[in-house]
């Protein structure tokens, strides 16, 4: 039977976990999911710029996915989703951009497989981006 671990990120991901009752992390095994990382800092504010929310968002993975031993190199899949306007028909070729340098930045010439959703709104009215990642704990050796 598999252990299950349950991480929770300090200051952000303890404000929101003693809020709403959830875990930024679960690991199962060597098999990691995280919930949705926001653009935050610990005290749940966005950056104004577009780039360092998603920059900060990256961040955020990379510390829930410490909580319960993975990094960014166990990463095999990635869901960004992304906030558009009603009636747009495409994210933006400067958020693929921004999203692209950040996985050469942290994946070391890995490439996960990676969703990207335009949506209309996420968890917070000021957020533009929110990830999910999947990772399997020494996928990346």
């Amino acid at each position: 039977m598999s252990t299950v671990t349950f991480g929770v990120v300090p200051g952000y991901g303890e404000k929101l976990h003693e809020a709403y009752g959830y875990s930024g992390a679960v690991r199962v095994g060597d098999r990691v999911e995280t919930s949705g990382q926001a653009g935050v800092d610990d005290d749940l504010v966005i950056p104004d710029s577009l780039e360092d929310e998603i920059i900060q968002a990256f961040d955020n993975v990379e510390r829930t996915l410490a909580t319960v031993g993975a990094t960014w190199k166990d990463v095999i899949h990635v869901n960004s989703y992304h906030k558009v306007a009603p009636g747009d028909d495409a994210i933006g070729d400067d958020v693929n951009a921004v999203m692209a340098e950040q996985f050469r930045r942290r994946l070391d010439g890995r490439a996960p497989i990676w969703t990207e959703t335009g949506v209309t709104v996420l968890g917070l009215a000021s957020m533009r981006v929110e990830i999910r990642v999947t990772a399997i704990v020494g996928a990346g050796n």
